[in-house]
Formats: structure tokens, C-alpha cells, sequence
């Protein structure tokens, strides 16, 4: 349901009695919880989000956001959880088990059949068609998908393990998923096996069952095996964890640890790599946002505020108490990096860390692809007004040509209706045809011979008359958008641009709102998350106002700065198909 991008309809703070009927209504659906653990689940005072949203198949969903992770998503009135609950009550719904190499087509879309189900020894869960499960994975317990049984349990077996087992909903590395903070699964050992009883007869059918699903697994296996040892070897070397992710269970790290660690290791690379003498003073803001975020290795995301530190100003004190860099508020409330000692042990001794060739590979399915700038080609609609010139060669009214077909049609036309003078082969004579698609009414009288740049509308020309002329001109705007592996899209009319303003709240504050990214096929939710990284400030998604199935993403600030260089640099956007850049505050100046 979420293997694409989805649309955002509206993110509202929930109301007290929502709140309240949200955890009577997870009470119900998911009884094993405790009072404790609803409360945990829903809690009463901390910021609760309702989403509605639309999924690219035009499903509306209702999803709940707390801590700014998705933890409950709502459709046709049936109530689910995502990874990230799961992952805190791993137990909360029966979970079935699959391969590692599963996750892939899960993360697309695809449904769980039941040739990819591990049987442990103790047989499958028990389950009824309709029954909400999880799905897990060999040697992990935390759930990666949800989803609904498409049979029972008993029915699987009779079936002999073949056909649709589960209809997913949701995954990690999905669209839902991303929208939260992006962690990985927890590393949970799986639950101890007990044997079956055998004592007379009783167990005689779990036996069965055990030595089948047993059986089942060695097949499996081989399987696996088989499809392992077919692929290259550098696909093969390593057994990886969800998603390409692994997952070191003897890491006793803490999150706020690990994140310490990556900041001054993107911080290390950054002033290594990146950062040169004649950089200097470098803003800190540059730093981060241009430097530091560019050094994040692939599949982890850099977020200060998940570290001890919590602010980029108190990681650069620290930095500067340890010698490698002095730090100066050069204007007020602006602070950049003067000096950097490029010969300091730490920086000398760091190791740029290089990626892992066969996490590369393996990740290569399941990541994102990079955003590619769509072809934007201008086109020309015929109106009825000018259906007699373009009939002759097979247009009519609607009909839709490019710039460079009109400009033949008509040099064509001139041509073979000996329009060109002869006196002056720049000037062409004017029949009526070109009369009435041409020209006004008060100049057919007095107009009789238009040079070629007029008649033909080029875009620099601009005639003597005080009427503008040429074919271009008269004819109906319209555009094609060609996204890279799409089909061409036609449509009327002139695309707009992406938007850029600034507004003020009633606090005071500005806010940098930027709309109509859709239509150059940029993800506004996507786009937010980079600038909340990039600028270190809230970003929010909303309906745009008196656009219909629009949305607009707002950040804190005045982030045009940011903004631009995103869209232009790392997009490759044409300067042209932007507007509002200009508005961006001059350097050194407070946002």
C-alpha cells in the first residue's frame, strides 16, 4: 500500500476526545496490550499527530504520529500498526517467519506466499482468514511487514504451503516507514522452541506437523543455497540483515552513543575531505548542510538532536576545546569557523570509511532511487481561429505541434503559395488566411507584408506595429513533461513554476512556504525531511490554500538559501521553472 509516495491531505494535532477514543479503540483491538502499555502507546500529554492522506492507489488513510514516527495507521475503519510499534511489542500480533532475501519484494508491493513462510519446528501460528500477523525474519523477531492472512492456518497446510499466504499493508523501508525517523529493526532473539509432546500419541499430529514444517525449512533452505550460489560472489559473501542493514548483536551501544559517533565522524571527514583553507571563515550552517550531511554513510541518517549534544553550537564548543577548530561570531548570532588545525592527530589519523561493495549490492533494489530532473519541452496548441492555415497539412483544431513544426508549416506555406516578395525575400506578403490567423482587425486593412521573425512569433522579436505578431504567439500554450523511464505527459497550458515565499506568523517569525513540486515529480514529503536535516529547523506538510490535491511544505525560517542550492545543485532544476529565489537573505544577515 505504501511501495509509492503518498499524498498528504492534512497534519493536525489530535483533539483530547480523539485522543481518548484512540485508546479506547486500541484497547479493544489489541487486547494483549495493558493499560500501561496503551498509555505508553497513546500518550496523554506528548504531541500526537493525526495524517490523513491518500496512497498512490487513492486509498485514504488515517495515520497517527507520535514522536515523529507513524505508530497507527487507520483503513476502512480497521486499525493497524506499523513497524515501529511493533518493534516496541514484538509479541502483539501472531508473526510468521520468512527469508531475508522476502523483504526485497515485500518492500515493492508485492504479497507474501506462502512458498517463502520458515515452518519452525513447533508449527505455524494460528491464524483465521481476515487475522491481522506480522511478518518476521530468520534470526529476528522484530517484524518488517503487516498484513492480513489471505486463509487460515489450517488451510495453508492443507494447501501444501502454495498459493497467497498474506496481503501486505505496510513494511520497513516503505513509504510509511520513511516518513518516520528511518531506524533500523531492533535485534530480538526469537522465542526458545518447545518440543512437541509425544507422550502416548497426544503429540502425534504436532509431530507431523513439526517434521513437515522441518522439513519444509531444509527445502527452503536448499533453495536459498541454490539461489545464493547463482548470483555473483560479491553478492554472496555476506548473509545481510533486512534490507541489506547489519545488524551486529553484539553492539551494546545506545542510540545517543552511536549518533555521538557518526557526528564526529561526518565532522572528521567533512574538514578532511571537503573544507580547505581558502574556505575560511566557513558559516557553521554551511558546514553542516554542505559538508557534513554529504559525509553520512549510506543507509544512516545524521540528526544532532538524537545526540548528546542536541544543538550543532555545543558539538563545535567541544570540537574547539579539543583544539581542531576556533569558532568566532563573526556577525551577531552568525558564528562561522575561522582556523582549522589540519595537522591535529584527530584529523590525521581519521580513515575515510569506504562502502561496502556488497552492501552496495544489495541495497541496490530496496534504495530510493536519486531524483532526476523531468524534460520540460514547450508546445502549441492550434485554435479554432487558426485551423484554415495548419488544415493543408493535416491539423486541426486541438491539434498539438512543437515550436519547430510550426515554423516549417508556415515557411512551407509562404513558400508554396509564393508569399515570399520578390523585392525583399525578408518580407512575406499576406493572404488572407495569414490575414485573419495574423493579424487584428484594425490592422488587416493596413498591413499587408511582415517580416519573417514577426510572422513566425520568434521570442526576441517584437514588431514596429503596436500589436505583437506571429504564429507562435496566437497559437494555444502547452507543455510535455518527460520523466526519465516514464511516457511523455501532454497538457494545455504553461507549468508552474515551483513557488517560493516567505510569510509571517502571527509570533513574528517567518516561514519559507514552497509550493507545486508535484508537478516536477519531487516528493514534498521527501523534500521536507532533507531541509529539516539541512537547515536544523520544524518543517510541516499542509494542504495548499485554493489549490485542489496540492501540497505545500513550510519550513522554519528563512531557508531560500538552502532551498535553492537543493533545488538547483543537487536537483539540477532549470533556473527558469523557479520562482522567489531572490527573496533569500544576503549573507551574515539574521534569518
Amino acid at each position: 500500500m505504501f511501495a509509492k509516495a503518498f499524498r498528504v491531505k492534512s497534519n493536525t494535532a489530535i483533539k483530547g476526545s480523539d485522543r481518548r477514543k484512540l485508546r479506547a479503540d486500541v484497547a479493544a483491538v489489541f487486547p494483549t496490550l495493558g493499560t500501561d502499555q496503551v498509555s505508553e502507546l497513546v500518550p496523554g500529554k506528548e504531541e500526537l499527530n493525526i495524517v490523513k492522506l491518500y496512497a498512490h492507489r487513492g486509498d485514504a488513510v488515517t495515520v497517527y504520529v507520535s514522536g515523529g514516527n507513524p505508530i497507527l495507521f487507520e483503513l476502512e475503519k480497521n486499525l493497524y500498526p506499523t513497524v515501529y510499534t511493533l518493534w516496541s511489542y514484538p509479541d502483539l500480533l501472531p508473526t510468521f517467519t520468512t527469508w531475508p532475501l522476502v523483504l526485497e519484494k515485500l518492500v515493492g508491493g508485492a504479497d507474501l506466499m506462502l512458498p517463502g513462510l520458515v515452518v519452525p519446528p513447533a508449527g505455524l501460528p494460528q491464524v483465521q482468514k481476515g487475522d491481522l500477523c506480522a511478518v518476521a525474519l530468520v534470526g529476528n523477531r522484530a517484524p518488517v511487514a503487516v498484513g492480513v492472512a489471505a486463509m487460515s492456518t489450517a488451510e495453508m497446510l492443507a494447501s501444501g504451503l502454495k498459493g497467497r499466504g498474506f496481503c501486505v499493508l505496510h513494511s520497513y523501508q516503505d513509504h510509511l516507514w520513511r516518513s518516520g525517523d528511518k531506524s533500523s529493526p531492533p535485534s530480538i532473539a526469537p522465542l526458545a522452541l518447545n518440543p512437541p509432546d509425544l507422550s502416548e500419541g497426544k503429540g502425534c499430529v504436532k509431530a507431523d506437523t513439526a517434521l513437515q514444517g522441518a522439513m519444509r525449512q531444509l527445502t527452503l533452505e536448499e533453495e536459498v543455497q541454490q539461489r545464493c550460489e547463482e548470483k555473483s560472489p560479491s553478492e554472496a559473501t555476506e548473509d545481510p540483515g533486512p534490507g541489506g542493514l547489519h545488524v551486529d548483536p553484539m553492539d551494546s551501544k545506545t542510540l545517543q552513543e552511536q549518533m555521538d559517533e557518526l557526528l564526529q565522524t561526518c565532522f572528521l571527514h567533512a574538514l578532511k575531505c571537503y573544507v580547505r583553507k581558502a574556505d575560511l571563515p566557513l558559516l557553521t550552517s554551511t558546514l553542516l548542510g554542505s559538508h557534513m550531511f554529504s559525509c553520512c554513510p549510506e543507509g544512516r541518517q545524521l540528526d544532532i538532536k538524537k545526540s548528546s549534544y542536541k544543538k550543532l553550537s555545543k558539538f563545535l564548543q567541544h570540537m574547539q576545546q579539543e583544539q581542531i577548530i576556533q569558532v568566532q561570531e563573526l556577525s551577531k548570532g552568525v558564528e562561522s569557523i575561522v582556523a582549522v588545525d589540519w595537522k591535529h592527530p584527530r584529523i590525521t589519523s581519521f580513515v575515510i570509511p569506504e562502502p561496502s561493495p556488497t552492501s552496495q549490492t544489495i541495497q541496490e533494489g530496496s534504495r530510493e532511487q536519486p531524483y532526476h530532473p523531468p524534460d520540460i519541452k514547450p508546445l502549441y496548441c492550434v485554435p479554432a481561429s487558426m485551423t484554415l492555415l495548419f488544415q493543408e497539412s493535416g491539423h486541426k483544431k486541438g491539434s498539438v505541434l512543437e515550436g519547430s513544426e510550426v515554423r516549417t508549416f508556415v515557411i512551407n506555406y509562404a513558400k508554396k503559395n509564393d508569399l515570399v516578395d520578390a523585392d525583399n525575400k525578408n518580407l512575406v506578403k499576406l493572404d488572407p488566411i495569414l490575414c485573419d490567423c495574423i493579424l487584428e482587425k484594425d490592422e488587416q486593412h493596413t498591413v499587408t507584408k511582415l517580416p519573417w521573425d514577426s510572422l513566425l512569433g520568434s521570442s526576441h522579436c517584437v514588431s514596429l506595429h503596436k500589436h505583437r505578431h506571429g504564429c507562435l504567439e496566437k497559437l494555444q500554450p502547452a507543455y510535455q513533461v518527460t520523466f526519465p523511464g516514464q511516457e511523455p505527459i501532454v497538457k494545455k497550458g504553461r507549468i508552474c513554476p515551483i513557488d517560493i515565499t516567505l510569510a509571517q506568523k502571527a509570533s513574528n517569525k517567518k516561514v519559507t512556504v514552497v509550493r507545486n513540486l508535484e508537478a516536477y515529480g519531487l516528493d514534498p514529503r521527501s523534500v521536507a525531511a532533507t531541509l529539516q536535516q539541512r537547515c536544523q529547523a520544524s518543517t510541516t506538510v499542509t494542504s495548499a490554500p485554493g489549490l485542489k490535491d496540492s501540497v505545500q511544505v513550510q519550513i522554519q525560517g528563512n531557508q531560500i538559501h538552502h532551498l535553492g542550492r537543493l533545488l538547483l545543485e543537487e536537483y539540477r532544476l532549470p533556473r527558469k521553472h523557479i520562482q522567489g529565489l531572490e527573496k533569500a537573505p544576503k549573507p551574515g544577515k539574521k534569518k
